[in-house]
């Protein structure tokens, strides 16, 4: 496809030598790229024309233009229009309003979410609201915070406006249902070519706005396969402080999208790099710093594994549980507090929940993790000290537990990472397969093992049966 891009960039300007001189929008026309209705969903189609129909203008945006020009199969369509959220969702019955931060229209159709936003102005601040807490625009809806954050954003304006408001200058592509053309403000066609992400306007200034576009240009080159601009990764290590002052929730929300969408290694890696990851996951991070190993486990080896493991499976097709995700990011510092607690005298089944207390607790300051997801990463640990524990009926129980497949799954990835677990994932491989008496058979070897290996039992001595009768008193002579 991005043969067919560069082809597509010289006939739609030959001034790209010069860009000073290069005039936007470059509008291409249906005849010169390879982006048709076909490729598109007909929901957003219907989105797109019923806008139209009421008098609006309507364009596909962002990533639907951006990822088909690459060779991806697009899978998120969003729309932008000059209608308000009010007109959008009075014209949809089947929508929505949501939002605060930024007011936008969910158009459902069963499953699938159109999401509709209006054209946005710059709400650029004024220098003299620079040391107040939370500034209102000149009596419009937009606010940031005393560390310049936008708080909210609800200024509109024009596409060209919209455009430059935009992360990077590939998601300032926009398709034009009218006449099938697309629309390039920014030069996102020529830095598609280049592969490589550039960020709209003054790199520091965008961070400054929204820490989480620093988060987003890590996402992308992972997701892509693209370099960071110089100019736009350069503030990136110095400004990522800011990311503690964006609220958890988001973040947990954004993790998801970095290292759950099938390209978590190499995400993972830029992550680190650019100084990021250690405000996401800070014990994590101090961890992996300190050089912490156990005979068990070796930090890095485990979340590579794991990471590996949900790459797969999404590039084939597969789901994925938030949850399994984050207990494989928490695991070795819930390893290193069970430890702690433990040479402090601690039992082990108690000192697992209170490491598990303690580092949930750590982790919610940076990333929220709602009680839905944390339930389920307290059960996958836990699973982790019962499936050693299969004597008698315990791996028939274990089998039936509703986190049991999940426990294995981690099982295993912390014998591929290095773990010698004695065969303990081979040995559920087979029972979770086999026939009624094979399952029993390999319950016996279990227990023959165990018993060969804690030696003959010792009989207890009989106790005396209490009598019923009176004790009869004894006198010394």
């Amino acid at each position: 496809m991005l043969t067919g891009l560069k082809s597509l960039v010289r006939k739609a300007t030959s001034l790209f030598a010069s860009p000073k001189a290069q005039t936007y929008p470059i509008v291409i026309p249906r005849s010169d790229h390879s982006l048709s209705r076909q490729d598109l969903s007909p929901n957003a189609v219907k989105v797109l024309y019923r806008l139209n129909k009421a008098g609006y203008d309507a364009y596909l945006v962002g990533g639907c233009v951006r990822d088909h020009l690459i060779g991806i199969e697009p899978k998120d369509f969003d729309v932008v229009t000059n209608a308000t959220p009010e007109q959008v969702h009075n014209i949809f019955s089947n929508s929505r309003l949501i939002g605060r931060r930024f007011k936008l229209v969910h158009v459902t159709f069963g499953r699938e979410i159109i999401e509709v936003s209006t054209f946005r102005a710059n709400s650029a601040q004024d220098d003299d609201d620079d040391d107040t807490p939370t500034t209102s625009l000149k009596g419009k809806d937009s606010a940031r915070s005393a560390h310049g954050i936008v708080l909210r954003d609800n200024v509109y304006g024009s596409i060209e406006e919209d455009a430059e408001r935009r992360d990077f200058t590939f998601n300032a592509l926009y398709y034009n249902v009218q006449d099938f053309s697309i629309h390039d403000f920014c030069g996102g066609l020529k830095d598609i070519e280049l592969r490589q992400i550039r960020i709209i306007g003054d790199a520091r200034q965008r961070y400054q706005e929204d820490p989480v576009r620093m988060l987003r240009a890590i996402r992308f080159a992972g997701k892509l396969g693209f370099e960071i601009e110089a100019e736009t990764a350069a503030p990136i290590k110095e400004m990522a402080h800011l990311l503690d002052h964006i609220p958890p929730a988001r973040l947990f929300e954004e993790v998801l999208k970095l290292l759950g969408s099938g390209n978590g290694i190499e995400t993972y890696h830029l992550l680190r790099q650019y100084g990021l990851f250690r405000y996401l996951f800070p014990d994590t991070d101090a961890l992996l710093q300190s050089g912490w190993k156990r005979n068990d486990i070796d930090p890095e080896a485990f979340i590579l594994q794991g990471l590996k493991n949900t790459d797969d499976r999404i590039q084939s097709g597969k789901t994925t549980a938030p949850y399994f995700l984050y207990a494989v990011l928490l695991w070795p510092s819930v390893a290193l507090r069970h430890e702690e607690f433990q040479a402090q005298g601690m039992p082990a089944t108690p000192a697992l929940h209170q490491a598990a207390n303690m580092v949930l607790d750590n982790q919610v300051a940076s990333t929220a993790i709602p009680r839905r997801f944390s339930t389920p990463m307290r059960e996958i640990w836990d699973m982790q000290y019962r499936l050693p524990k299969r004597y008698g009926k315990r791996a028939f129980l274990l089998l039936e537990h509703p986190r049991f497949r999940a426990g294995f799954d981690f099982l295993l990835i912390r014998e591929l990472s290095g773990t010698e677990l004695d065969g303990l994932g081979d040995w559920w491989e087979k029972f979770q397969h086999g026939t009624e008496s094979q399952q029993r058979e390999l319950i016996k070897s279990i227990d023959n093992f165990a018993n060969d290996k804690e030696g003959p039992k010792k009989r207890r001595p009989r106790r005396r049966k209490k009598s019923n009768a009176p004790q009869r008193e004894t006198f010394d002579e």
